[in-house]
């Protein structure tokens, strides 16, 4: 079942949206994404026509969005766990996830053939959309070892298992960001595609807000949006 194009992002609406498969199509190397031309114009025009309140989370680490998308915009990296406000630089360096969770990790990866591991911070990504069949072989291992790590979870998505913080959460970030200036008192609206934007869309949705699914899938969203290219058609008009 499709759902219906969400209504344009104005004056009253905190916007948050995500990165990879939202702005940008998802890709094989990640290093290889950035926003389509014009795209940081748009975000610009928005962010000023909505007063400022506009974010990207990401579960890209801060320092990599902050490379990607303009910086006199609010970015949210690693789920959250770093915030950067307009025209602010991130730390130079991040913190690392633990030597031996991200051993263990590795290990993981150099099992299977294609499998890679993206370090992001205190999150570590192991990527397999070169080896999906290997999908539920590494996801069991990951579980496994997950258990074991006190303040770390699994976090499953799009042909990529991430091992993060619990307090790395968008919906957690989404409410923090709620309760300071410019996006206090305004409705919340959170559009993104993969399970970790889910949670930021059910913390919208409970505050009076709501989510805009982008491609297939089930979700907690009320509105949806083909592909990246709808959203920056959607975000171009609001813009405009």
């Amino acid at each position: 079942m499709s759902l219906p194009p969400p209504p344009l992002p104005l004056s009253g609406v905190a916007l948050f949206l995500d990165f990879d498969g939202t702005l940008a199509p998802i890709a094989a190397d990640p290093d290889a994404v950035f926003l389509p031309e014009g795209g940081a114009e748009i975000l610009r025009a928005l962010s000023v026509k909505l007063g400022g309140a506009l974010a990207l989370i990401s579960g890209r680490d801060v320092r990599d969005l902050s490379a990607r998308v303009p910086a006199d915009v609010w970015r949210a990296g690693g789920h959250g766990l770093e915030i950067c406000a307009p025209g602010e630089k991130p730390e130079a360096q991040a913190v690392a996830a633990p030597q031996t969770l991200a051993d263990a990790v590795n290990a993981i990866a150099d099992s299977v053939k294609g499998a890679r591991v993206e370090p992001k911070g205190e999150v570590l990504a192991l990527h397999y959309r070169a080896a999906p069949e290997a999908g539920p072989a590494l996801q069991a291992a990951m579980e496994k070892l997950i258990a074991g790590v006190d303040g770390y979870i699994l976090q499953p998505g799009k042909m990529v298992l991430e091992a993060k913080p619990v307090h790395a959460n968008k919906g957690i970030t989404l409410t923090r960001l709620l309760d300071r200036p410019p996006f206090a008192g305004l409705t919340p609206v959170m559009a993104g595609d993969d399970a970790t934007d889910e949670d930021a869309m059910e913390e919208a949705i409970a505050l009076g807000g709501y989510g805009v699914k982008v491609g297939p899938g089930d979700s907690h969203a009320a509105y949806g949006l083909e592909n990246p290219a709808a959203v920056w058609r959607w975000l171009e008009a609001a813009a405009q």
